[in-house]
């Protein structure tokens, strides 16, 4: 399982996040919402310190990351996370 983040993603983190270097950035299952994988759950991101990452990706001095006990949502695909140029939000994709 791999992380992907795009470069207008990395950007929306800086700015909308206002992410800077030497922090975290998890991606976590919730409750509710609509996923293309897990009916019933989706995906949401916020800052946050590493517990028990099962997954990772280094990217200008920013850790992005995905804990062991959210490894099921993903069913063993990759996460793609790039920005969706109409509602200027994240938008992520899942691929084996």
């Amino acid at each position: 399982m791999q992380i992907n983040i795009s470069d207008d993603a990395l950007n929306w983190f800086k700015e909308e996040m206002e992410v800077v270097s030497g922090e975290a950035v998890r991606f976590f299952v919730r409750y509710g919402g609509s996923s293309k994988l897990q009916p019933g759950f989706s995906l949401g991101v916020t800052k946050d310190q590493p517990h028990e990452m099962a997954v990772q990706l280094e990217q200008d001095q920013v850790t992005y990351f995905i804990e062991q006990s959210d490894v099921w949502y993903f069913d063993g695909h990759n996460l793609q996370v790039s920005v969706n140029d109409d509602l200027h939000e994240l938008d992520y994709s899942y691929a084996k």
